[in-house]
């Protein structure tokens, strides 16, 4: 097992679970217990502990595994007929069959060296610290360095998950919070311009200027500066960007996509790859009935895919082994659940009024039918609902789009007959 982070962490309890009885290593490369990560950004400040998965998933990976190295960051594999070797700066590690699952590394330009990043444990220490907040301490008082009475100041570049989060608990703590955004609308990775522009007012209501379609041009050690020569002083910048796989290690053992993820099939075994071999997590860009090619960096994955990477592993059946991509996120005051893949060509259609306080959901159809590949909640607990029911099925559900449409009608009751 190469990765010690949840999704690592789920193999090794799942090889157990599933009856597995022989020899498991695990290979670590942060030299911590396996930790949960979104935590790091949504609570930042209050929780500057790490959450251990050994309390949040109610069982010890650790003690379920019987060669645990957590400083052991791989360098190397190797597959044949005879099974797997797995280098490490120490020496070779021998195997039947092995899991990867190493995750992703967030995304710093190289020029930007004065900007922290968030994906470790370790990031968000140094981050709490630049704030002036090292224990996680919100309460108001100027950071080392920082003059009396002037609030400590956070440039965020990237109004992502990520750093719309970072950004929250930031400016509730009394932090002067910009976020740059080089695109037209937050989000708009996962959601697109149309939908991405909805969640810009939240910005400001929350205390938080936000700035898009500006590139930046250098980030200095007090400020940031655009394209357009606007400096930004900063006591801290976190460029929030996106991350690539960890995935250099596995050059020329496995084939590799142009952001490093590997492609595998619905039982997360490599495209063309040995069945010795199984891709989990964030490395993995998994093969889907309902939604094509799903891209990695989804939490749940991490979290479920384990059990269908070990059926495969073991010749035993998945209860489900097409999930659905599913993101969770609480920033700017808001609840918020993306369900499904959003296409770049698709139609929206809005469940709700944003303008309004009560919540409202974007659906996301495939161009002029009733074929919902989508769904983003907002505030709306029973619409997230939902929208697990509709993506459990074995193809993606057809829907009446007026009574979708309709607030008051529950999404699986707008199934088209």
């Amino acid at each position: 097992m190469v990765g010690a982070g949840i999704a690592g962490a789920r193999t090794v309890l799942e090889l157990r679970a599933q009856g597995f009885a022989g020899r498991v290593t695990l290979l670590g490369a942060e030299g911590v217990a396996p930790y949960d990560r979104p935590p790091l950004s949504k609570h930042l400040l209050d929780r500057p502990a790490p959450a251990w998965l050994a309390d949040e998933l109610g069982a010890d990976a650790l003690a379920a595994a019987d060669d645990v190295r957590l400083a052991y960051p791989a360098t190397g594999l190797a597959v044949d007929d005879d099974g797997v070797r797995v280098a490490t700066a120490d020496g070779e590690v021998a195997a039947d069959a092995v899991v990867v699952a190493t995750g992703a590394a967030a995304v710093r330009p190289p020029a930007w060296g004065g900007a922290l990043t968030l994906h470790t444990a370790a990031d968000a220490e140094r981050l709490r610290a630049a704030l002036g907040l090292p224990h996680g301490l919100a309460d108001g008082t100027a950071a080392p360095g920082t003059p009396a009475g002037r609030p400590r100041r956070l440039v965020v570049v990237g109004a992502g998950w990520i750093g719309a989060e970072v950004a929250t608990v930031a400016a509730a703590a009394g932090v002067d919070v910009t976020v740059v955004e080089a695109r037209e609308a937050p989000l708009m990775t996962a959601l697109g311009a149309e939908v991405g522009a909805l969640t810009a007012p939240w910005f400001d209501r929350a205390g938080v200027r936000l700035l898009t379609g500006v590139t930046v041009a250098a980030v200095d050690d007090d400020a940031v500066r655009l394209a357009d020569g606007t400096a930004l002083p900063a006591d801290a910048v976190l460029a929030a960007v996106g991350a690539r796989p960890a995935t250099g290690w596995l050059a020329g053992a496995l084939p590799l996509e142009p952001d490093g993820s590997v492609l595998v099939d619905e039982r997360h075994t490599p495209v063309g790859g040995s069945w010795r071999v199984r891709v989990v997590g964030d490395v993995a860009r998994r093969r889907s009935a309902r939604h094509g090619w799903v891209p990695g960096g989804h939490w749940d994955a991490a979290l479920r895919g384990p059990a269908v990477a070990v059926a495969g592993l073991l010749g035993h059946d998945a209860a489900e082994s097409d999930l659905a991509p599913y993101v969770f996120s609480t920033q700017l005051g808001h609840e918020l659940a993306l369900y499904g893949l959003p296409g770049a060509g698709d139609d929206v259609v809005l469940r709700g009024d944003p303008a309004e306080d009560e919540g409202w959901t974007a659906l996301w159809f495939a161009p002029g039918t009733g074929t919902l590949t989508a769904a983003f909640a907002v505030d709306r607990p029973r619409d997230v609902g939902g929208a697990r029911r509709l993506f459990a099925a074995a193809t993606l559900p057809r829907l009446d789009r007026a009574r979708a449409a309709d607030p008051a009608v529950p999404l699986p009751k707008a199934l088209a007959g």
